[in-house]
């Protein structure tokens, strides 16, 4: 009995160092890890699939949230959110609590309190009370428009949402349990564009509070407009079929082109998140649009494909609540003669992951195609992408009046 006992701690530490070596044979159906997220900028993923831009996110976390670890797989492991649902979460990104019995599905272990609607001098919020900090999923609808929160392991237990006169961009709040563990909210806006919702827990934990941006003056002049070249310092890019220039060279010269624009008709906000050949990564870059809270963001880039015979100009966003801006632009776009390369959605890009502003990547023309290239290297065509980018968002505006 004695070397059984023994066999059984030993089998139990080594289960443990395998578990922070990224095994999965330390999970079994009768246990499960806890954990709480951590770090900047933590994601859910759906699958463990990668391509070159990683996995296709479900959306950011805020941090200390609890996770129910199931398995491991990688780099990443299997988060239990519901009893239908489940999603993947980098190792990096959590911080392993204790490993307890698997209870018996229990739908109603976390129950819901009252919902408050309102708001201050800069933004409206729905704040949902919890008893606590668990995983969620927002998404934006359309026709009409609204931010639709999932959130996950719990139960509603308030018969009552308190709306405050003090609201100015939401129209109505309701939610539905779509599932046993599986609470909605449902935002509708007053507007017909998105312009910017976040998630967060406040201080005390107790309450997730949804953060609704309110339409600005729809002026050019007055938006705080943010631009961002693509690459830089040691990310260069691509690089030219036949004159080897590099991306990241292009991209500012066609941002400070679009700058100029801007401010010669009157912006007087305009944000570059690099200004030179500047090392940036994407969380600094993200910070840095976060800090500067823009109205809207233009991410410039030029496109590279394995055959010389691709070619073309595109723009990309990943929620459709953010598509009007790409389409506009892509619209300006086009009447440069350049090819029709087309407007990507679901764009897994991480300029195109914050749900705070709406954003929109353009990808100007292939400098992997020679008579693509041969326009890139032209400051007469930068000048001119910078027009049709700036003309594409007084259309967007305009269709907003």
């Amino acid at each position: 009995m004695a070397i059984f006992r023994k066999i059984k701690v030993m089998r139990k530490l080594a289960c443990y160092t395998l578990l922070v070596l990224a095994t999965s044979s330390c999970f079994s159906q009768d246990s499960v890890w806890w954990a709480r997220t951590t770090g900047k900028y933590p994601f859910m993923e759906y699958g463990i699939g990668d391509d070159r831009l990683g996995g296709a996110k479900m959306g950011y976390l805020d941090s200390n949230i609890l996770v129910k670890i199931v398995d491991s797989f990688n780099t990443d492991y299997k988060v239990k959110l519901s009893a239908t649902h489940s999603a993947y979460i980098a190792k990096t990104s959590v911080v392993l609590l204790n490993k307890q019995p698997a209870r018996p599905q229990v739908h109603n272990s976390h129950l819901s309190g009252s919902i408050k609607v309102y708001g201050d001098s800069a933004f409206d919020y729905v704040a949902v009370g919890l008893d606590e900090r668990l995983p969620y999923h927002g998404f934006q609808l359309i026709n009409p428009s609204r931010v639709a929160i999932d959130i996950f392991g719990v139960t509603s237990n308030t018969n009552w949402i308190t709306q405050l006169r003090t609201t100015k961009e939401i129209k109505n709040t309701w939610y539905e349990q779509v599932e046993d563990d599986v609470l909605r909210v449902y935002i509708q806006l007053k507007h017909t564009q998105h312009w910017g919702h976040s998630l967060s827990y406040d201080s005390a934990g107790k309450h997730l509070v949804v953060r609704i941006r309110r339409q600005p003056v729809l002026d050019i002049r007055r938006l705080r407009i943010a631009l961002d070249a693509g690459h830089g310092g040691d990310n260069s890019g691509a690089s030219g079929g036949t004159s080897k220039v590099l991306e990241k060279d292009y991209t500012l010269l066609i941002a400070k082109e679009l700058e100029k624009t801007l401010k010669k008709i009157g912006v007087k906000t305009v944000f570059m998140t690099r200004e030179k050949d500047t090392s940036l990564t994407m969380p600094e870059r993200m910070d840095l649009l976060s800090a500067f809270n823009p109205h809207f963001l233009v991410s410039i880039h030029l496109n590279s494909a394995g055959s010389d015979t691709v070619q073309g100009t595109s723009t990309y966003y990943r929620y459709i609540g953010f598509r009007p801006l790409s389409v506009a632009i892509l619209n300006q776009m086009l009447t440069l003669g350049l090819k029709e390369y087309g407007n990507v959605g679901n764009f897994n890009f991480s300029l195109s992951g914050p749900t705070d502003y709406p954003n929109a990547l353009v990808e100007v023309a292939f400098l992997s195609n020679p008579a693509d290239e041969k326009k890139i290297l032209s400051p007469k065509f930068r000048k001119a992408v910078a027009q049709k980018i700036y003309l594409g968002i007084v259309e967007w505006l305009k269709q907003l009046q």
